[in-house]
């Protein structure tokens, strides 16, 4: 009987049945808890390798489309993109060796780290070297930027070569 001298010494003493409230809110805890734990082993995984392949994919195509017609490359390089310190001859080289081989490292999740700070400088001096870039092109490379930046410091995510190999080396 609630208010009886047995119960409120139980109530005091912490020897209380938990109430119904109580309980519940544990339930729904528990039960987010479930949730948060199945995103994070599946959820976000994929979430990381789409984020990979989402960016690779961009700079894949634009130094694939710099390779395959060379000679466009060193002449927009000559005259349209302005690279600081660099002559256009090596910035076209370099720019172009970035745009395909970090990609294909994102991919793989083989040194993400490195190749997401690889492809955030490229995706800077592509800012900086053209300079009539318009707004919509800015906001492109703005959340291209983002999405770099959040590989470099979240890592490429447990679908990653960097992933299989850390667990490879830590037995």
């Amino acid at each position: 009987m609630p208010g009886s001298p047995a119960t409120v010494g139980a109530e005091m003493s912490g020897d209380a049945p938990p109430n119904a409230t109580g309980s519940r809110l544990l339930r729904v805890r528990t039960a987010a808890q479930r949730v948060v734990d199945l995103l994070e082993k599946w959820v976000t995984p994929l979430f990381d390798l789409g984020l990979r392949l989402y960016v690779a994919e961009i700079f894949l195509r634009a130094g694939w489309l710099k390779i395959s017609s060379w000679d466009s490359t060193l002449a927009l390089f000559e005259s349209e993109y302005h690279v600081p310190l660099l002559p256009s001859h090596m910035a076209a080289v370099l720019g172009t060796a970035g745009e395909l081989v970090l990609p294909v490292l994102l991919v793989l999740g083989l040194a993400g780290r490195f190749s997401a700070a690889g492809l955030f400088v490229v995706n800077i001096v592509a800012v900086v070297a053209y300079a009539e870039i318009s707004d919509l092109g800015l906001q492109d490379h703005l959340l291209w930027g983002v999405m770099l930046l959040m590989i470099f410091l979240h890592g490429p995510g447990r679908l990653s070569c960097d992933h299989w190999l850390k667990s490879y080396w830590a037995r």
